[in-house]
């Protein structure tokens, strides 16, 4: 789409307060700090690998008497800031957890995890992974058996290992190795996933070598061959240099000639706050989660301590060595904050933009700043809601007017377009935009399997699903909430409904902590109230419901290492009582995990989630049956999770929009007003009722 970014600053301020926001990022010092302290701990030549120093949030019982002291205007007390960190002593297994209070100071907890733990990966390590498989003796004397034209450039994309319970203990990577187009291998941006190649190298990441390389399946079956020379396939390439470009669309700008309608107030070097359209939010950035958003409310009204992505699983359907193991975790693997796009890059965000970088840290401790990792813009969304009264022709009408606040990351062949998205009705949806290029490997000439789709000669797509969960912290008017279970029933059909004709609306509440279920069938419906505060017109407990799209949940056996890691991707909905420190829906370390420490594990608890502090875990994604039309790069697939108002105002709260009309949207087009002929009844004098006709 031919477009034109207008770039005009919203406005932006720096809140006047003597100490950092608790729910503040770590500053570029603090960060600095929490890593001092921790070499501080060892003799001075050691050699330390970090891999997280991130923010330690507050307890809630802390921060929520916190947050509503600061919302009513009364002092606040200190909460002291701490930093969460992980680390290996470098080139070991040694991998640690620690929490250092900056406030006081001190090493807070310190401690040495135990076996099968293991960290994300980072990019330098990525890096250094594709070098030491490219660099490998072994590696490059498969490479020569392919005979390939001289100056052909092979890629390595490292993947991590995996689990299957054999032999994976060692925290390891599998690399995939592909090549550019051996006649222009000069293009840096060449579409490798259209040449695969059928060597794997797998590299122990505690010391850096080729273990083992792996030579994959090509045909139906489990059967490998040695490496044979390579015939040369055309190219398939995504970039606009390589294509015959439209030449009939038009220009589409988006123009706010007034700038934005949100404020965004700095709270020091790290914190911001936005408001627009009577929300109000704060904005964090980790490197596990990406963007995060705490103390979400309306019109002064409390709807959501905290909301986030906490996880995703990518599990793939080739049952053969070594692609049985292809299940990511992107963000407990690598992490969204990790893989983040700078967005002024390209054209991602339109209109009146408002930009957040983020700080997270290296692998020697030091910060890093991640520019420009979050856009915040508004848009139009068609009609927020209409009617036209027939009888007069007068059309009452408003747009849907959005602010989102949208983060993308690039998890190697994949992009997520992760996007918070507010409206005026009070409304807060999720979408996940799903696109990039498939991760594809090489197949024989003539073979077909039905657990992929041969996507250009020679390339096979496996099918795969994506598995998101959305974490949803609620306080609907307070902290104490349930969550019920709607379902629409007919009525027996009896007296009282002789035409069989009547339903209603039945409702369960859960008292435990479990998993749960969609059926459409029933139109069961999850939503979260607050019993003790009520809808001043129905009486109803004011609630927000859970709209939640259908799709296929994890396919894995229950007893495959897929279902046993991928904790949250068996249910619809996971709820649970809520605990300090319990985020992740898989658990806190995902790579080579085993399972038994997310939140099915949480659920299985069986606590009571009746009028108290609960967290709800909203599982939404795709089931990916590769097509051809995915290839050399996929159109965007959007899935989208719903956070509805239910008996919360008392009226459609999007009424005092002010109306769409011509002089405000400048449309080059205005329909001429329709009206109908319309009958209506006049009460005289006397009671008597007179009809009359208009035209």
């Amino acid at each position: 789409m031919s477009t034109e970014q207008v770039f005009s600053t919203p406005t932006v301020g720096v809140a006047k307060q003597l100490s950092v926001h608790p729910l503040s990022p770590l500053t570029s010092s603090e960060i600095s700090a929490a890593a001092g302290f921790i070499n501080g701990l060892y003799p001075a030549k050691t050699d330390l690998l970090f891999k997280a120093i991130t923010l330690e949030e507050p307890a809630k019982a802390q921060l929520a008497p916190y947050l509503d002291a600061e919302h009513e205007g009364r002092s606040v007390g200190r909460i002291d800031r701490k930093a969460f960190v992980n680390y290996y002593i470098r080139n070991t297994d040694k991998f640690h957890e620690a929490v250092v209070n900056l406030t006081q100071r001190r090493v807070e907890s310190h401690f040495r995890l135990g076996p099968n733990k293991h960290s994300p990966g980072d990019g330098e390590e990525v890096v250094l992974v594709e070098k030491v498989a490219l660099e490998d003796e072994g590696v490059k004397a498969e490479i020569a058996k392919l005979q390939l034209p001289e100056g052909t450039v092979i890629i390595s994309d490292p993947w991590i290992y995996g689990s299957d319970g054999i032999d994976d203990d060692r925290r390891m990577y599998q690399c995939f190795l592909y090549m550019r187009d051996p006649m222009n291998s000069s293009d840096a941006d060449s579409n490798h996933y259209a040449l695969p190649l059928a060597i794997s190298p797998v590299v122990d990441a505690e010391v850096f070598k080729v273990i083992r390389i792996d030579l994959l399946p090509t045909g139906d079956d489990h059967t490998t061959k040695e490496t044979q020379p390579y015939k040369i396939q055309p190219p398939n390439e995504y970039t606009p240099e390589h294509q015959e470009l439209r030449t009939d669309l038009k220009p589409l700008n988006v123009i706010q000639p007034e700038g934005a309608s949100f404020t965004a107030t700095k709270t020091g070097e790290t914190g911001e706050i936005i408001k627009w359209q009577k929300w109000s939010f704060r904005v964090g950035f980790n490197a596990r989660e990406g963007m995060v958003l705490y103390d979400v409310r309306y019109d002064g009204r409390s709807l959501f301590y905290r909301l986030s992505l906490s996880d995703m699983s990518i599990p793939y359907a080739d049952p053969r060595h070594p692609f049985h193991k292809k299940a990511a975790f992107d963000l407990g693997d690598v992490g969204a904050g990790v893989m983040a796009n700078n967005l002024k890059l390209g054209c991602d965000c339109l209109g009146s933009i408002h930009y957040l970088s983020g700080l997270l840290s290296d692998p020697k401790g030091e910060p890093t700043p991640m520019e420009n990792v979050i856009c915040v813009h508004e848009q139009d969304n068609g009609i927020g809601w209409k009617h036209t009264n027939y009888r007069t022709g007068r059309a009452a009408v408003v747009r849907n007017r959005e602010l989102v606040v949208q983060s993308i990351i690039t998890v190697s062949n994949y992009e997520y377009i992760l996007a918070f998205i507010f409206n005026q009705a009070g409304m807060i949806e999720y979408e996940v935009r799903a696109t990039g290029i498939l991760s594809t490997q090489p197949i024989d000439e003539g073979v077909e399997v039905p657990w992929g789709t041969i996507v250009h000669p020679g390339v096979l797509a496996t099918h795969h699903q994506h598995i998101f969960s959305l974490r949803v912290d609620p306080m609907i008017d307070g902290h104490n909430n349930r969550l019920v279970v709607d379902e629409v029933h007919p009525m027996p059909r009896n007296d009282f409904n002789p035409h069989g004709v009547g339903y209603a609306v039945e409702e369960t509440v859960v008292e435990e902590s479990c998993g749960l279920d969609l059926d459409f069938d029933v139109n069961r419906t999850f939503v979260i109230q607050n019993n003790a505060v009520k809808n001043p017109i129905n009486g109803k407990p004011v609630a927000y419901k859970i709209h939640a799209p259908p799709f296929q949940k994890i396919v894995a056996d229950p007893d495959s290492f897929h279902h046993k890691r991928a904790e949250f991707a068996d249910h619809n909905l996971y709820v649970t009582r809520y605990r300090d420190g319990e985020i992740y829906a898989a658990g806190k370390y995902t790579n080579q995990s085993r399972g038994g420490e997310g939140v099915r594990a949480w659920a299985n608890r069986r606590e009571n989630v009746k009028d108290t502090d609960l967290v709800v875990y909203v599982q939404f994604g795709l089931q990916h049956i590769t097509r051809i039309e995915d290839f050399p790069v996929m159109p965007c697939e959007v899935i989208k999770v719903a956070l509805k108002p239910v008996n919360f105002f008392d009226k459609n709260p999007a009424i005092d929009v002010p109306p769409s009309n011509q002089a405000f949207n400048k449309s080059t087009l205005v329909a001429e007003q329709h009206k109908q002929p319309a009958v209506s009844a006049v009460v005289g004098e006397k009671g008597e009722v007179c009809c009359s006709s208009k035209l």
